[in-house]
């Protein structure tokens, strides 16, 4: 019995099976199974965001929230609240079952990004998110991403790059550095409901040529601590968790507690190059559909170009490599 429960396929099934019934006791006492013929849009569309919350830098909000802004036409608000709940499940599960199997991770840099991770979405959700306009939200976030995706296919497909499995000593200033950055990414998570995990991973496979394999994983776990610190200050300190959110986080529970732990399962079995090419094509996709669907005029597409190429000066101008023992 006892080497039955420590098979870590056991305990992930167990936890699991105990949310599920958690869950269906919910749904039965509150007779919410019709929220499936209002919503079930997005339970499919969290059957594609759990796999790539799991499988990739870009967490479940990732897929979810330009999902309901430009093809649903959902307030960025809602997304955002959507999207901190939903990873609070599904991408914890994904770190449940990184932990539980082994799969390689980089502790320094899970620490220290998330310890900025922690601040940022903090200072970025009391003082920065209630701030930003819809439309600007929108383009804000396939503009920066599209400066990632344009770095991340450079790295891996026109400069030749060795990788490392681990980073190496850190200084205090780089230490002050990662933390630094983790706290932008927390602040894109305040206004988007995702940022910490795609901002500390462009950051570190960039400079210190840590490998995707590693580097995926870690930020994993980073954005699902991160988003269960949105959903508990939307839900308990700010109060602004709305009902659809909610509503649509009933739809979709069933789905991303298995959907992003089977993204971690696959991409520990392929090639860095390969999750390279997954997240260059999210990225790509996600802008193209912004400019059909916002149709954006002058200053929207001038905001949008300076988000780009702000972009770009992060990932290159503060992301330049640096070689071991350096």
């Amino acid at each position: 019995m006892r080497k039955f429960f420590s098979n870590p396929l056991t305990r992930f099934f167990l936890l699991a099976s105990l949310v599920l019934t958690g869950w269906t006791v919910y749904m039965q006492s509150h007779s919410a199974w019709s929220l499936f013929a209002d919503n079930w849009f997005m339970t499919v569309t969290m059957m594609v965001g759990s796999f790539v919350a799991g499988a990739s830098s870009e967490g479940g909000g990732a897929i979810a929230y330009p999902a309901m802004t430009l093809l649903f036409d959902i307030e960025p608000d809602v997304a955002r609240n959507f999207s901190f709940a939903i990873q609070s499940f599904g991408m914890t599960f994904a770190a449940i079952w990184i932990i539980s199997t082994k799969i390689r991770i980089e502790t320094t840099y899970l620490f220290l990004a998330g310890t900025g991770g922690f601040l940022g979405i903090i200072f970025g959700s009391f003082f920065i998110a209630p701030f930003i306009q819809p439309a600007y939200a929108k383009m804000m976030f396939v503009s920066f991403w599209l400066s990632f995706g344009v770095a991340l296919y450079v790295v891996n497909f026109v400069n030749s790059r060795k990788s490392r499995d681990s980073l190496p000593s850190l200084s205090a200033a780089q230490k002050a550095e990662l933390i630094a950055v983790g706290m932008i990414g927390g602040v894109f998570s305040s206004i988007f409901g995702n940022g910490l995990d795609i901002c500390s991973f462009a950051y570190v496979v960039l400079r210190y040529g840590l490998s995707e394999k590693i580097a995926t994983p870690t930020s994993v776990i980073l954005m699902a601590s991160n988003a269960v610190v949105g959903f508990f200050l939307h839900t308990s300190v700010l109060h602004t968790m709305q009902a659809e959110a909610v509503n649509y986080l009933l739809v979709c529970i069933p789905v991303v507690i298995f959907g992003a732990p089977l993204g971690a399962f696959v991409i520990s079995k392929i090639g860095r190059n390969k999750i390279a090419a997954l997240l260059i094509f999210i990225i790509i996709t996600q802008f193209i559909t912004a400019i059909f669907v916002i149709r954006p005029g002058i200053s929207l597409i001038l905001f949008s170009i300076v988000t780009f190429l702000t972009g770009m000066a992060l990932f290159f101008l503060l992301t330049r490599r640096i070689t071991p023992g350096s």
